[in-house]
């Protein structure tokens, strides 16, 4: 999912996809430990998506929403 689409999430909705996206990497990671995982860059993905995920709620708990840098 693209950081857009992230953003019209609400917070509630932010924090389930949050959930589903670690259970999804713990899956990756395991298949990984058992050698079963056919697409390693999905762990990649996974990671960036928990990454992207979180920036945004912390923004929104500092109440920057996206507004970029400053210089």
């Amino acid at each position: 999912m693209k950081t857009s689409e992230y953003r019209q999430m609400s917070d509630e909705q932010l924090s389930l996809s949050l959930k589903e996206v670690v259970k999804n990497l713990f899956h990756l990671r395991f298949q990984s430990a058992t050698d079963r995982l056919e697409t390693p860059s999905e762990l990649r993905k996974a990671k960036k998506e928990v990454a992207r995920i979180k920036t945004l709620m912390h923004e929104r708990s500092l109440g920057v929403r996206g507004q970029g840098k400053k210089s």
